[in-house]
């Protein structure tokens, strides 16, 4: 089985849809902001505070390379991972690239956006991003899913689609 590695939106259910996935397929779960704060011992807000985006977006890159080498993991990324092209061809080889597709306005209901850098400013951020981020999802993804219901809908549906495309 190759990698399912999953992007969308902050707030999109990533790591909980990753988790629960992991667990259904008897495989090893990467959240890459939770490897990132691990390895460089400190808090993504107070990264993007101190060294800002651009910085992050190296580090977050040079993360993903690695995670991508892993075999038959569920990895989740960040949700700019989009942001850098380049990011493209590094999740396409890494595996099969799941768009977590929530609708904004369910993120923006139920999303605490005081620990995420780039909404600190307020929820009006998050349809920004996502006016800005929607088309490079959907062309960075093999795979849209939307996760309009429970956690388990979600995952229910990617096994089928992942299980669909690998004949």
């Amino acid at each position: 089985m190759k990698n399912i590695i999953l992007i969308g939106m902050p707030g999109s259910g990533k790591t909980s849809i990753g988790k629960k996935l992991a667990m259904a397929l008897g495989k090893e779960f990467f959240d890459s902001d939770a490897v990132f704060e691990e390895s460089k011992n400190i808090k993504i807000t107070d990264f993007f505070a101190s060294y800002g985006e651009s910085s992050f977006r190296n580090e977050e890159t040079k993360i993903l390379t690695e995670l991508c080498k892993k075999k038959a993991a569920i990895i989740s990324t960040g949700g700019g991972i989009v942001e850098r092209n380049e990011n493209k061809d590094i999740l396409k080889q890494g595996g099969t690239v799941i768009f977590i597709n929530r609708p904004v306005e369910l993120i923006a209901g139920d999303i605490d956006s005081s620990n995420r850098p780039l909404l600190k400013n307020g929820k009006e951020r998050l349809f920004e991003l996502y006016k800005r981020r929607i088309e490079k999802y959907k062309d960075f993804c093999d795979i849209e899913i939307e996760n309009t219901a429970d956690l388990n809908s979600a995952v229910e549906k990617i096994i089928n689609e992942v299980n669909s495309q690998n004949g």
